[in-house]
Formats: structure tokens, C-alpha cells, sequence
């Protein structure tokens, strides 16, 4: 079961809640408290029923929603579901349309895996060409053990791939393993540098006579093979970024086609007696959101709060909000020549008044990310944007290693370092960090007393003038519930 928004609400803030104190001895902490089981208590709610079946249903939701944006709520959408009977022609539409998008969703993350697999292999030959080419910088470095053990690498993999693979049985290894009288070549071989080494060994004239043109091919080989291997590893260093560049633009395009398939799918609403599944019937959810910051220094200004108030630092800001509840049941009917529907049918809308701080209206943001509200967009998000994600380490790791050796150069600044340069975190680093809200704090004496209590008059008065307007301007009795 799917919680609500009021009573995600009423868990943030057990005060908008008719058993907190019961749900905080059962669950122990408020962070623990399932908010399936919370029983919202919004400040005041106000409840109107608007019923025609020859007028269509949006005329109701954008009266509201303008309405809204006329008082400077800015609504946010925060619950857009739907779900139609089986049996009606409405299904059969949005099925046909959902099908499409994900049959087209499915196509391109095909060639997402593609390119994908071909990111992953480009990476692991950059990694061995890296490993090769460590000892081809080794050998020019100013430490003798480095390039001893560098030149003894390359030895080996000359021995493997070069002259066993050209020579077969006339290699070098082949002839000190097979062939008597050339014990010591092997070991000749690998002790000497040059030419002028091999003269200065005191070995037979046949092991010194195939040892120098062997050295001397070793010794070019090293020459063009490091040149050769520079200029592949460039060559797959810009082909990763055709190929990561591809994968974006792949992902790019999936992500429409995912994210309207996600929507075009119906909610459960389980035993709803309105959905019954060989009737034309269409039920919808909707949830608006809207508020209004507080302006604490203008208030006492003008004499809504304590005139001390200017002067005072308030740590959080606190907002009047107003949540819209719209609960529809229509009766889908096909426009005449067009592919979409007109709902005429009944429409039940609640006006509930909250005051919350900023810090519980980001709580909000992360309770619908942890509910199954968030769950088709994570799914979206995870299925393109964090494939690539994962391997972003590996890709900067080839694709910024120039702007790595700018930076290496760079720390040789002796200047820098005394200021502190180099101890900075990337900025990168520190915008990728997503704070979590954890434990709210409660409200002080001035914001418990005053300033949620103004937010909350305020909310309470703006969700009734919303509901009187929309009374008065369809004709409506003038009875509430709340």
C-alpha cells in the first residue's frame, strides 16, 4: 500500500497526525513510523463535490490550478495516477500507446547495451596498454633498478610475441631450451644491453654470432613498438570518447520513451467498488502542492508579528502551504474524428492547510523518493544514466588524463602549496554530495509560538478563499466539511 502525501506529512510532523503519540511507542523512533499507518490531521480541510456528466473534468483541475498560481502558491504536481476498467475502450487505447513507447524504449537500450560492451572493452585494452607503457616510461627514467627491471619486462615480451611468433625453432628460446650448445643464450640475452655487450662476454663465437643481430632487433623493436603503442593508445582514447559521447546520446533518447511508458501505466486501486472491469469507467488522482515563504521582517513590519522580529535571524524559513486532493471518476468518451477522450463525471476535491519549515518539506521530497511514488523515474534513471555512472571513474580516469598532468605540473608550485591550493576538495565533488535530512529539529519557542502558528493562519485562511471562490464561481450551496 502506497502512503499518502498527508500522511507522509503527518509522519515528518507527528502534530498533523491524530495517533502519533501511539505510532511513536510502537515504532520507537519517529524515523521508524510506517506512514501507511498514520491517520493525517492537516490544520483545517475543506471538502467540495462537483458532479456533471456532460461537462468535461480539466475545466474543474485548471480553474484550481490557476487559481493557485493567481495567489502565488506556485503548485507542484506531486500525484498524477490513473486507472481505467478492463473492459472499456480507454484500456485498449493507452495499452496500444504504452506498448508503442516501450517497444521503442526497448529498441534503443538495445543499442545502449551495445555500445556499452564496447566502452567496457575499449577500457580494458586501455588498461593493458597503460600496463605496457609504464615500462616504456620506466626505461627512460634516471633510476637503474627501474630500468633494469623495465628492459628485463620488455625482454620477455619480445621473447613471446616477437621472435618465438617470427621464428619458431630458430628463437632465441627455442634453441637454449632444444638445441645443445646454446645453454647460455637465453641468460646472454637478457644480461646484455647493446652490441658493445655482447663483445665484452666471455662466450663461444656461435652464442655471440646469433646474440648480435637478436640485441640489435630488440633495440629497435623497443624504439618503433613504444611509438606504435602511443599512437594506438591515442587512437582508442579519442574512440572511448566517440563511443561515451554515443552512449549519452543513446540514453538521451531512451529516456522519453521509458519515462512515457512508466506514466501510460494504471495504478492498482485494488477493490474500489467505481472500477468495475466491463464498465466505461476512468478513475484519477491528482495532487497538487503549493506554498508561500513566510516573510518574517515584512510581517513584523507591518505589525503581524512583534516589531523585535526585524532584527531577528530565523534559522529555517516556514511556509504556508495548501495540498489539493482531486479524486475523479469518469466516463471516458472518444472525441468525435480525433485519438483522444473527453471525462465528464464526478470530481471530489479536498483544500487541506499545513505550516512546515523548509527542512520537513525536504523530508517530503525524500519519503516519495523512498516510496513506490519514486520508483518508476529511479527505474528510468537506472536503467540509462547509472549504466554509465558506474564506469564514469574508469572513463575520467583516460579521457582528464591530460588535465591530470597540467595539474601534476601545476603542484610543483611551491607557492600553491603554502596557501593551501592542493588541500581544496574539487567543486565537482562537493556538488555531487546529496545531503540527507535526518532528524528534524523541533520547533523553538519564538517558531512554535509565532511564526508557525502565523504560517499556518495564513495557510488556513488562503485554503478556504480557494474553496469559497471556486464555491461562488459554480454556483454551489454554501456548505462545508471539515
Amino acid at each position: 500500500m502506497v502512503a499518502s502525501i498527508q500522511q507522509i506529512i503527518g509522519k515528518i510532523n507527528l502534530g498533523y497526525s491524530e495517533n502519533g503519540k501511539e505510532l511513536l511507542k510502537e515504532f520507537g523512533t519517529q524515523e521508524k513510523i510506517l506512514a501507511e499507518k498514520v491517520k493525517p490531521k492537516p490544520l483545517e480541510t475543506h471538502n467540495l463535490v462537483y458532479d456533471s456528466s456532460t461537462e468535461t473534468l480539466e475545466p474543474v483541475y485548471f480553474f484550481i490550478l490557476d487559481l493557485m498560481n493567481d495567489f502565488g502558491l506556485a503548485p507542484e504536481k506531486l500525484i498524477d495516477n490513473f486507472a481505467s476498467s478492463p473492459g472499456s475502450g480507454h484500456f485498449s487505447e493507452l495499452g496500444q500507446r504504452a506498448t508503442i513507447m516501450q517497444q521503442q524504449g526497448a529498441k534503443i537500450l538495445g543499442d545502449v547495451n551495445l555500445v556499452l560492451r564496447s566502452v567496457l572493452n575499449i577500457i580494458y585494452d586501455l588498461k593493458e596498454f597503460k600496463i605496457r607503457l609504464q615500462s616504456y616510461e620506466d626505461i627512460h627514467s634516471n633510476d637503474k633498478n627501474k630500468v633494469m627491471a623495465a628492459r628485463l619486462s620488455l625482454k620477455q615480451i619480445w621473447l613471446d610475441k616477437v621472435d618465438f611468433v617470427q621464428k619458431g625453432n630458430s628463437s632465441i628460446k627455442a634453441m637454449a631450451l632444444g638445441q645443445a650448445g646454446f645453454q647460455t643464450l637465453l641468460d646472454a640475452f637478457l644480461a646484455v644491453e647493446d652490441s658493445k655487450g655482447v663483445a665484452n662476454l666471455e662466450l663461444n663465437d656461435r652464442v655471440k654470432r646469433i646474440l648480435h643481430p637478436r640485441i640489435s632487433e630488440f633495440n629497435v623493436w623497443v624504439e618503433q613498438s613504444e611509438l606504435e603503442l602511443k599512437k594506438r593508445y591515442e587512437l582508442e582514447r579519442t574512440y572511448l570518447k566517440s563511443q561515451v559521447s554515443s552512449l549519452k546520446l543513446y540514453s538521451k533518447w531512451a529516456k522519453p520513451y521509458l519515462r512515457a511508458a512508466s506514466q501510460l501505466e494504471t495504478k492498482d486501486f485494488g477493490r474500489n467498488p467505481a472500477l468495475v472491469k466491463v464498465f466505461n469507467t476512468l478513475l484519477l488522482e491528482l495532487t497538487l502542492l503549493g506554498k508561500t515563504e513566510l516573510k518574517v521582517n515584512e510581517l513584523a513590519a507591518s505589525g503581524d508579528l512583534p516589531s523585535d522580529f526585524r532584527k531577528l535571524k530565523i534559522k529555517r524559513e516556514y511556509y504556508s502551504c495548501v495540498l489539493v486532493n482531486f479524486t475523479f471518476r469518469g466516463i471516458p468518451q472518444r472525441v468525435a474524428q480525433q485519438s483522444h477522450y473527453a471525462f465528464g463525471g464526478r470530481a471530489e476535491i479536498s483544500f487541506n492547510s499545513y505550516a512546515l519549515n523548509d527542512d520537513e518539506i525536504k523530508k517530503i521530497d525524500e519519503e516519495l523518493e523512498k516510496s513506490e511514488l519514486g520508483d518508476i523515474l529511479n527505474l528510468v534513471e537506472g536503467i540509462t544514466s547509472e549504466s554509465l555512472e558506474q564506469l564514469q571513474k574508469e572513463i575520467d580516469y583516460f579521457l582528464e588524463e591530460d588535465k591530470e598532468k597540467t595539474e601534476e605540473k601545476k603542484s610543483l608550485n611551491p607557492f600553491l602549496a603554502l596557501i593551501g591550493y592542493y588541500n581544496k576538495e574539487p567543486e565537482e565533488k562537493k556538488k555531487s554530495e546529496k545531503k540527507e535530512i535526518g532528524e528534524i529539529k523541533k520547533d523553538n519557542w519564538i517558531e512554535k509560538t509565532h511564526i508557525r502558528k502565523l504560517a499556518g493562519d495564513k495557510a488556513t485562511e488562503t485554503a478556504w478563499t480557494l474553496f469559497d471562490i471556486y464555491k461562488k464561481a459554480h454556483g454551489m450551496p454554501s456548505y462545508t466539511s471539515s
